[in-house]
């Protein structure tokens, strides 16, 4: 990998960080209603010195761009901004709240990659075999089956037939481990599918354009069996359209993953960013999708830096 490749994926990283942050600074600010609004309520005694007052106090009184610019500023320092409703600096809040998302996504992409590729390898091992038609509608099905829907079934299944099984909420899995499992189960499956579905689809595919390449017809030539040639040779260079799936199923599974945690009523970033749209709560708004980009552009750069090295000819 060269240094040249690196310093421009660096930079493609930032153009589109500082994109994002703009974009999300101006969408947040054109949803109907404003915190000022929000805080008055009811209140039918406001004066104009009030609505200033406050105004002022959440730095909405400024123009557009210098607010933008103020923003940022904080940013490059450091900065993310404080909380117009809890006065709270928005890292704090962000930290409260990151982990059950990080463990979601992260369980997530763990059991729909980690079983993605047996599954892939066995529909390309047994291609056109009965079990084989069985597991490909069964991913075909993954992928349509909405995740929310999925989980609002399931717990429906789970309260009726298991009604001793936590299916809702969160706790640390310091403080329960068996807890945890037991309430992430039904999200990571929620969330999952879809990923496994797709991923399993793709290294079938490269398995079996990879089975038509003729140095597996020279290994077969040399009596190499049949379980030797899918899982030694097919297999490795099926992983790498796959390792760059993954890195972009990662991204969708973070935006997956606000709606299933509201599903589920976990309090993840997810949940966070959601209240923060409602109460216009504008810092806590900008920081947490920022974060949540931030995370998505850095997986798929260190996918970029892992896929170069598997295969350098991406960095010519």
């Amino acid at each position: 990998m060269s240094h040249r490749y690196l310093i421009s994926r660096l930079v493609d990283l930032a153009i589109v960080l500082f994109g994002v942050s703009a974009i999300v600074f101006l969408m947040i600010r054109l949803i109907p209603g404003d915190a000022v609004a929000i805080m008055l309520g009811a209140n039918t005694e406001v004066t104009p010195e009030r609505i200033a007052e406050l105004e002022a106090r959440i730095g909405i009184d400024k123009p557009l761009l210098e607010q933008y610019g103020r923003w940022i500023w904080g940013v490059l320092q450091g900065d993310l901004g404080t909380s117009i409703w809890t006065g709270r600096p928005v890292t704090q809040e962000i930290a409260a709240n990151i982990w059950p998302t990080v463990e979601l996504t992260l369980l997530s992409i763990l059991v729909g990659a980690g079983l993605s590729i047996p599954l892939g390898a066995f529909m390309a091992e047994a291609r056109g075999k009965g079990a084989e038609v069985v597991v490909r509608i069964g991913a075909i099905a993954g992928l349509t089956i909405p995740s929310f829907w999925l989980g609002i079934v399931s717990i429906f299944l789970v309260s009726k037939f298991l009604p001793g099984v936590q299916a809702l909420g969160y706790v640390p899995f310091h403080q329960d481990p068996l807890g945890n499992l037991q309430r992430m189960i039904l999200p990571v499956i929620a969330l999952s599918l879809p990923m496994l579905a797709n991923l399993s689809r793709l290294v079938r595919s490269a398995m079996l354009d990879a089975l038509s390449q003729d140095y597996i017809r020279t290994a077969k030539a040399k009596g190499a069996g049949r379980r030797r040639i899918i899982y030694k040779h097919a297999l490795r260079n099926a992983l790498i359209p796959f390792i760059t799936s993954v890195g972009v199923s990662a991204g969708y599974l973070l935006g997956g993953a606000i709606v299933v945690e509201q599903v589920f009523a976990i309090p993840g970033l997810g949940r966070l960013v959601l209240g923060a749209i409602a109460e216009r709560n504008y810092p806590l708004v900008q920081a947490t999708i920022l974060v949540m980009t931030a995370a998505f552009v850095i997986v798929n750069f260190v996918v970029d830096m892992l896929y170069s090295v598997i295969d350098p000819r991406v960095t010519r």
